[in-house]
Formats: C-alpha cells, sequence, structure tokens
C-alpha cells in the first residue's frame, strides 16, 4: 500500500515571508527620521558662530541658556535671575568645580551674558566658559 502525496499541498512552506518584515522597518525608519530632530534638549537659541575646535567632554556639563527674550534657562528649567546662584548651586551639588556652559543668543546684548558669566564667576564658579555654533564657510 502506497500513498501519493502531491508535494504543494501538503508539505509546510519552508520560506519566510519578508516583505512585511521590510515593510514594517521602512515605517519604522521613516518615523525615526522625522522625530530624531525633535528629539532635540534644550532652550532655542540662535549661537553665533566661532571657528574655535570643539571640547571633548565626558560627563555632560551644566548649560545655562539666555534665549533672545532674555529669559535664563538652567538645562531646560526657566530661572529668575536673583535665583540663578541658588539653583547652579543646587543643581552641581554644592560643587563649585562644576563646568558651566553659558549660550547666549546672538541678537541678546553681550552685556547682559558677561552680567552672567560673571555673577557665576564670583560665586566661586571657576569652570565657565561660552558656547558657539561652528563657523560654517560661505
Amino acid at each position: 500500500m502506497t500513498f501519493k502525496f502531491n508535494r504543494s499541498s501538503k508539505e509546510p512552506m519552508s520560506e519566510i515571508n519578508v516583505t512585511p518584515f521590510v515593510d514594517v522597518m521602512l515605517v519604522l525608519l521613516i518615523i525615526f527620521m522625522v522625530t530624531a530632530p525633535l528629539l532635540t534638549v534644550g532652550v532655542q537659541v540662535d549661537l553665533p558662530e566661532s571657528s574655535a575646535d570643539s571640547l571633548p567632554e565626558e560627563v555632560e556639563p551644566l548649560t545655562l541658556s539666555i534665549n533672545s527674550k532674555g529669559e535664563i534657562f538652567i538645562q531646560e528649567s526657566q530661572v529668575e535671575y536673583d535665583k540663578i546662584i541658588a539653583k547652579v548651586l543646587a543643581v552641581s551639588k554644592n560643587r563649585t568645580d562644576t563646568r558651566i556652559y553659558v549660550r547666549g543668543d546672538k541678537t541678546i546684548n553681550y552685556g547682559r551674558v558677561l552680567e552672567i558669566m560673571g555673577l557665576l564667576s564670583g560665586s566661586g564658579f571657576t569652570k565657565v566658559a561660552l558656547i558657539s555654533e561652528p563657523y560654517k564657510q560661505r
């Protein structure tokens, strides 16, 4: 007694259909490409350009930003002028050797940026620096 099976109808398919997988991966790629620019953290500041080299940094520094309206931010939270030192000390855990980067909008008065930097330096912070955009060749 011999049984004959039709190969195409009785055997399981041994090939994987990758088309749905590719479709899902392309959709995920598009989602990540659209959302990646939106994930940049920080206050929107139009920085001036500079030809100075960027500094390598192992630890994320404390960033103090001054936007075009003159509002002051520590990281992403807005702070009043008279409370800057108290907030910076709280964030830095009372360590005056914490590196602080000051980001000033290029339309803001330079004296205002220097006033903030002087306030930080006068309070004992020794590592206060300015941040600028890399110089773009025109």
